[in-house]
Order: C-alpha cells, then structure tokens, then sequence
C-alpha cells in the first residue's frame, strides 16, 4: 500500500534537467537556495550540454550529474540520485513558491479524496511570464484542464513520493509527452493533489512560436496522442 511520507522522515529532492542552459541555469538554481538551506536537495542532471550549464549549476546544485539526453530520461537518472523520500521534477525556466516543500509535505499529509487512496502525488498551479495579457488566459485554462483530468504538464512541477515513483517505473521512456504519460499512471495510484499555490514559467516559447500557434500545436499533439499516435513522431513535429 502506498503510504504519505511522515514529516518525521520527509526529505524533498528537487531534480532539475537541463541542456545548453547556461544564460539562466545560475540565476534559476540561485532562487532555490532557501530551499537548500532548509534542507531541500537539488540535483542537476545535463544531458550532454555543449556550453557552461554544468560548470555553472555546480556551486548551486547538491549534485550535477551527467545523464542520457532526454528529459525523462535525465528525470529517471536524477530520481536515482536523490536522496529524498519525496521527488520534485522541475524545469529550468520554471520558479518554485518560497515555502514549496512546506506546501508539497502538507499535500501529501493532507487525506486523499478516496478513502481508499493515499495522496501520493501532485502538482502546483502554474503561472506564465509574459508580455502576453493572454498568457494569463493560457494558464488558468492549463490548471482548470489538468484540474479536471487529473493530468499535469512538466511546467507545474510534478512532485510524487519515492514509492510512488517506483511503483509506475519512473518516467517513460520516450522523447515528447512523458508528463502526460507518468500522469495517467500515477491516477491509477490515487488522483492528485492539484495545489492553488502557483508556480512561475517562462513564456519564451509561447512569444517566440506565437501564442496561438502553439496552443494548436499542442491540442493537436495531445491529440494524436491520445488515438495512439507514437511519441517519437510527434516530437519531430513539435521541434
């Protein structure tokens, strides 16, 4: 059975995957260092940077190793590395609340909707840094869909106890929708803790594909995933 962390035990590791990030690793593993100084373990896993990032993430990081490329891949050689009784998978470009770990042990504390299941996973509520006033728009519609479904996106930082992590086999191994994928198989464990605390991402993606264009671009992927459509295809689409 899968049990909530005690917070006698409870230890958040944090897992960063990066690659060629050098212009904002530093100041992006800087904003965690409160979390670091409460206890709060940080692992960088590169997948093979051609720049700086891994020189740069190391005075910052408790850890930086070297992993496969990949972000689930490189999420699966990190949660092997950490230490932590609880795994938090967080992108580069994306900030945590301050009291992050203070919130992701209350979630897992807190009971679960079924009396059946434990909580044993979650997601924070996401916010996108913009120019766009419709960026707004694109993240309320983002939490109020995973809100519904019970499927979270890398940008809301999925967090998930060690057991729980295990009992799914990690992150699928595949190049495009391996958030979606580890979501529809941590919802068979219990549904998730889906908190209204926000985390801050950065809309560069958004502004430089265009805001619309990639909000068809992503329905569309979500689409053909869901009839069967494989992942490698779809990631040569969504590059």
């Amino acid at each position: 059975m899968m049990t909530a962390p005690g917070l006698a035990r409870f230890r958040l590791s944090i897992v960063v995957p990066v690659l060629d990030e050098a212009p904002i690793v530093e100041a992006a593993l800087q904003a965690l260092a409160p979390l670091r100084a409460r206890g709060v373990e940080v692992v960088v896993v590169d997948g093979g940077s051609h720049d700086a990032t891994a020189a740069l993430a190391a005075p910052w990081a408790d850890a930086v190793i070297a992993g496969p490329r990949g972000r689930a891949a490189q999420m699966n050689a990190g949660a092997q590395q950490a230490r932590g009784s609880v795994l938090l998978f967080l992108h580069i470009d994306t900030a945590l609340p301050a009291e992050a770990d203070a919130l992701v042990a209350a979630a897992l504390e807190a009971p679960a909707a079924s009396a059946h299941r434990m909580t044993t996973w979650g997601r924070f509520d996401v916010w996108i840094a913009g120019r766009s006033a419709w960026l707004g728009v694109v993240a309320a519609l983002m939490n109020g869909r995973s809100r519904l479904s019970g499927i979270a996106t890398g940008d809301q930082a999925i967090f998930m106890t060690r057991e729980a992590f295990d009992a799914v086999g990690g992150f699928p191994d595949q190049p495009l929708m391996e958030d979606v994928e580890m979501s529809r198989r941590l919802r068979r464990l219990g549904p998730p803790a889906c908190l209204r605390a926000r985390v801050t991402t950065s809309g560069r993606r958004w502004e430089t594909r265009g805001i619309w264009r990639t909000i068809a671009l992503m329905w569309r992927l979500r689409l053909l995933y869901a009839v069967g459509v494989a992942p490698e295809r779809l990631a040569r689409s969504y590059r």
